[in-house]
């Protein structure tokens, strides 16, 4: 890895491990739709479309669906002297700096590479941190540029996007066929239908362990990148409970980028959704930051230790 964040081993080996074991999926999910469906090429073209749309044209769609914008170093000094150090002290390119007018505190990083990149922040969390709190912030979202984990996550979703193209298509293609229904097509109908569902459910519980893992080596590069994991722990700490505290109504939109986040828009405890979620628990996460500060020698990281 060109910058100086450290490479993590661990997240290199579960990316390959998740990607390898999706592509076999892939495989098998192809070899299916061929015996299934005679127009399996198109669905697999217009998914590659939607695959190379959805790499190149990531950080547009991002920023325009949270209402962020590029800002200039006028008009947020301190944000742009925050990421410039950041950068300098890890050897990366600095991304674009973007800010979004929300009062949900929450930041993320999206873009197909380091060259390429942007990292936004909304208003509310630029009112609701102290300094040292929005630089471990920054240098987690650092951490996502530096390990590739936007472009990994993308190409890793391309699978769930082609089983919902086929059961949308093969639903459709079932509506529009009328009175030329007959048993087998109900039956290629329903083996379509359960083949995709299936394709898809294992690639959305395989991409969920790859997401709360890429957030635990994030929390951990920005920790050692910054050298306070008690700042970045109570960065956490704050804006998890100020989330928890705004209208589920209101978090509704935010919650589609929840994967991209430095800490998902959930309005409650998730409960048992915590085992499907894009994150790893609070808990999960100030723990081991409570770790980090030992290892460092620094004080415990505020709420560590906690079960």
């Amino acid at each position: 890895m060109p910058s100086r964040i450290r490479s993590d081993r661990r997240l290199t080996v579960r990316m390959t491990v998740t990607l390898f074991l999706l592509g076999l999926l892939y495989v098998a999910f192809v070899a299916a739709l061929v015996v299934l469906l005679k127009s399996w090429v198109l669905v697999v073209v217009v998914g590659a479309g939607f695959l190379a749309a959805q790499y190149w044209f990531s950080d547009r769609v991002a920023l325009f669906a949270m209402r962020g914008r590029v800002v200039e170093r006028e008009e947020y000094p301190q944000l742009h002297g925050v990421i410039d150090r950041l950068c300098a002290v890890a050897d990366l390119p600095k991304p674009m700096v973007a800010v979004s007018d929300m009062d949900m505190p929450n930041a993320f990083a999206t873009g197909r590479n380091a060259d390429h990149a942007v990292v936004c922040v909304t208003t509310g969390l630029l009112r609701r941190l102290e300094p040292e709190e929005l630089e471990g912030v920054l240098a987690h979202e650092l951490s996502h540029v530096a390990h590739k984990d936007v472009a990994v996550i993308t190409v890793a979703s391309f699978l769930g996007v082609i089983a919902g193209l086929v059961v949308r298509f093969a639903f459709y293609s079932q509506m529009l066929g009328g009175g030329r229904r007959d048993q087998n097509t109900a039956v290629v109908f329903v083996a379509v239908m359960a083949v995709s569902a299936a394709v898809y459910t294992i690639s959305f519980l395989l991409i969920r362990a790859l997401s709360r893992y890429r957030e635990l080596a994030a929390d951990r590069s920005a920790a050692l990148l910054t050298g306070r994991p008690s700042a970045l722990a109570s960065a956490l700490t704050k804006v998890s409970g100020d989330i928890a505290r705004i209208p589920s109504k209101d978090l509704r939109t935010a919650q589609a980028f929840n994967a991209f986040y430095f800490t998902p828009a959930l309005g409650k405890e998730p409960g048992l959704a915590r085992y499907f979620s894009t994150h790893p628990s609070l808990e999960q996460r100030l723990d081991q930051l409570g770790r980090i500060s030992g290892e460092l020698g620094e004080a415990a990281a505020p709420g560590a230790g906690r079960t």
